[in-house]
């Protein structure tokens, strides 16, 4: 059976572009091209497409408001098609937590590579899509309990752990419900969410407003601190090293790793270099295997890894790998994952 997909865009320039991409697989079905969301509406209604790109400004509605209307009425995989801009990003995060699946920045094709690349990687989203757990089919987040709730983590542990945390598709939405189940009193947090440029930014933005704790995209040659959280900017990877006694990042432009860059396994084989059994690490929903590596040298190390469990997964792709090398100590569903990171840096030794 083969994937259809609708693509939406107000402009025939990138519907033919992405028309021409799709139809090029064998493995995908183009069954419509709408302009703005009434004539999507109605391809929706007759096609029944697996799969949506949606752009998200549209004249007459926009993509975020037929994205919720979708959503409320046919729940289907959407990949937003998004403007490298700050409203952009912002709009991107909104879909997300709207409920569609992932985004990618608008083709800006001034090579064939560069063809050959965005068509790769829009083929790739469309396929893991296509077989995405809807918000509807997930389990549901936790309630953000208040901190007077959580256990209290002891000045050694605040200042001596590392807490490392990986993430592709979906990732972004399960970090928010990771983050603000946590206490404003925590070690440091180093985070790699596979992004394209000019997103994590306002990632991290959209995060700091929206948890407890102060968070920030990493810059090169920073002490990490507690009650902080770094994430790694797009098109770099992000590690950790240990300098004196000090934690701090550095950024590099490295080649891909694991198919990425940024990439989790860069960032988790780093951590388990400098902070060995110091390292609590948790590897979240995502497609393919990045990570994986990362997380048997933590286990080595003697850190503690955690995974995403298949229910509350968008795509369980990373998780499943991690857990499939045996190096996963606990696979836990997102919304019990924050309380059994916390009871297990609270059962540490205290000062």
């Amino acid at each position: 059976m083969t994937i259809k997909v609708l693509v939406v865009d107000d402009s025939a320039l990138i519907r033919n572009l992405l028309g021409k991409m799709i139809e090029a697989d064998s493995e995908l079905s183009l069954v419509g091209m709408a302009a703005d969301a009434y004539m999507a509406k109605d391809m929706v209604n007759q096609h029944r497409p697996d799969v949506i790109t949606l752009d998200i400004e549209m004249p007459k509605v926009d993509g975020l408001t037929f994205l919720d209307r979708l959503m409320k009425a046919r729940p289907t995989a959407v990949v937003m098609i998004s403007s490298l801009t700050e409203e952009g990003a912002d709009a991107t995060f909104n879909a997300l937590a709207l409920g569609a699946v992932d985004f990618i920045p608008k083709p800006k094709l001034d090579s064939p590579q560069d063809f050959n690349e965005y068509q790769d990687l829009i083929l790739e989203k469309i396929k893991s899509a296509a077989h995405a757990k809807l918000k509807t089919q997930r389990a549901a987040p936790a309630v953000v309990v208040q901190p007077s709730h959580k256990p209290a983590l002891s000045n050694r542990v605040i200042n001596t752990q590392l807490v490392a945390i990986g993430a592709s598709t979906g990732g972004t939405e399960a970090i928010l419900s990771l983050l603000q189940q946590f206490p404003a009193v925590m070690p440091p947090i180093v985070i790699t969410q596979h992004m394209p440029p000019g997103f994590t930014r306002t990632f991290a933005e959209r995060l700091n407003k929206l948890t407890r704790l102060n968070v920030k995209q990493a810059e090169d040659g920073e002490r990490l601190l507690p009650c902080y959280v770094y994430i790694a900017p797009g098109d770099q990877h992000l590690e950790v090293i240990k300098v004196g006694g000090s934690f701090k990042t550095r950024l590099t432009q490295g080649d891909k790793v694991s198919g990425h860059r940024p990439s989790v396994d860069v960032l988790f084989n780093s951590v388990a270099e400098c902070a060995g059994a110091n390292t609590t690490a948790a590897i979240l929903t995502g497609m393919g295997k990045d990570g994986a590596d990362g997380m048997a040298l933590i286990d080595e190390q003697g850190g503690k890894t955690f995974a995403q469990g298949e229910q509350s997964c968008v795509v369980f792709g990373m998780p499943r790998e991690a857990i499939k090398r045996g190096v996963i100590h606990h696979v836990v569903e997102l919304p019990q994952l924050a309380d059994k990171m916390l009871n297990y840096l609270a059962s540490l030794k205290r000062d």
